[in-house]
């Protein structure tokens, strides 16, 4: 019984699940046993949550989906919602079919959510050992498997208690042998008794008797409501959510409620400033002897004088302006402070600390400025430096190719007054 879901209720909520279940399965053709996985995977999951958080009709259709994929019979999520959608409507009514719009999109969504869910809470363990063939072993070992009625009557024992919590508390074996125990009662077939058959497959009558009791009580409730179930479920869940906010000091509507708290107020709560005054002062009245003493300066100080008088000042003065919030964090004074209103010592060390903090972040960009220009500066000289080598060295190639263009050229002349004085001598001679 979670979140103070009475049992009554959830026991319904119980059935009415696994009674969809078995209804869903049929409408898909199923086979059994994949009906029958769907409602232990079903029980298994509640075990462990809250009808109220989770909405038992998603999960109940997350748990047909994953038991057919289990079972090696899957059946698409839009069928499942359909079988559900046709068995919501009921048998009498005019049967609608399911529109695809955003609702649908939206349940079909949750559906693939809720089967994540159960996978990861039961983690991942979802294999479940049926006791029907385990019936059928041990009326073969009873010599009873040839009586038709006896087996199927037993058979249908099982298949009811699917609805109960029983195939979460007992071994299959245990529920096999109950479900023979109450269909051989049921039929008058005698069984051994000289010792007692269960016995042998190692079940007690204990056991065999708290899983009949749970069986028979299915037939004399009275078949559960979906509406009514529905809105006990819903109360509840308004009920836990005002509690939550009522004990967060919220409203319903989620604004805080400051009357419930006593008269809250932000600048009502003292700092820890005024906590260290209040304790030198109980330290300085500790260590008087008596009311005459503690009032004498020879035994109380100057400093604890102080102290005290600097704490009844302050609390004074917190009480007159409780109603105000404090503006202690804001460097600037409130504009519901009056102007002539001298600022407390608390507010002038906050102050003076906030400006030598100021000062020094100042002078730390001061600092990084500073660098930064010098860096630029360094850089700047190597680029100058670098344009200047370049251009030293393009004015040195320059001279030497003037100097070679300059000794081409003279030896250019040379030869021509060579070549022009062999003439010349040659015609003097003819």
């Amino acid at each position: 019984m979670l979140d103070g879901l009475d049992h009554e209720t959830e026991t319904d909520l119980r059935i009415l699940g696994c009674e969809l279940i078995q209804s869903a399965g049929i409408l898909l053709r199923l086979p059994q046993v994949a009906m029958a996985t769907g409602q232990v995977l079903f029980q298994r999951f509640f075990y462990s949550k809250s009808f109220i958080k989770h909405s038992f009709e998603i999960f109940a259709m997350a748990c047909v989906n994953l038991a057919s994929k289990i079972e090696e019979s899957p059946r698409r999520v839009r069928d499942v919602i359909n079988g559900f959608h046709h068995l919501k409507q009921g048998k009498g009514k005019k049967s609608t079919p399911l529109v695809l719009d955003q609702n649908y999109i939206n349940t079909k969504n949750q559906v693939i959510k809720a089967e994540r869910r159960i996978l990861k809470e039961l983690g991942f363990c979802v294999h479940v050992k049926h006791p029907h063939k385990i019936i059928v072993m041990y009326l073969q070992v009873l010599e009873c498997e040839k009586n038709q009625m006896l087996v199927q009557t037993a058979w249908n024992y099982m298949n009811d208690a699917l609805r109960t919590n029983v195939f979460v508390r007992f071994e299959p074996e245990t529920i096999a042998c109950a479900c023979i125990y109450l269909a051989a009662r049921v039929l008058q077939i005698p069984l051994p008794s000289k010792p007692h058959w269960y016995l042998v497959f190692g079940v007690t009558k204990e056991d065999i008797k708290e899983i009949c009791i749970s069986t028979m009580k299915l037939y004399s409730r009275e078949k559960p409501n979906s509406e009514q179930l529905e809105k006990r479920v819903e109360k509840r869940k308004v009920a836990l959510e005002e509690a939550r906010l009522k004990a967060k000091g919220q409203n319903p509507n989620g604004t805080p409620a400051l009357a419930a708290i006593g008269g809250f107020s932000p600048a009502s709560k003292p700092c820890k400033f005024l906590f260290c005054l209040l304790l030198l002062t109980k330290q300085a009245f500790c260590t008087s002897q008596s009311t005459a003493q503690m009032f004498s300066f020879s035994s109380f100080s100057t400093r604890n004088l102080f102290f005290l008088l600097l704490t009844c000042s302050i609390i004074f003065s917190r009480r007159s302006h409780s109603g105000t919030y404090s503006s202690q964090s804001s460097h600037s004074p409130s504009p519901r402070q009056h102007k002539g209103r001298r600022a407390s010592p608390i507010m002038q060390l906050r102050t003076e600390r906030d400006r030598q903090s100021e000062s020094s972040r100042n002078s730390n960009k001061k600092r990084r400025s500073r660098s930064r220009t010098r860096s630029n500066s360094r850089e700047r000289g190597r680029d100058r430096d670098h344009v200047k080598h370049k251009h030293d060295h393009s004015h040195h190639w320059d001279h030497r190719e003037r100097d070679c263009d300059r000794s081409r050229d003279h030896g250019r002349s040379k030869h021509q007054s060579r070549s022009h004085s062999g003439h010349s001598h040659s015609r003097h001679k003819r």
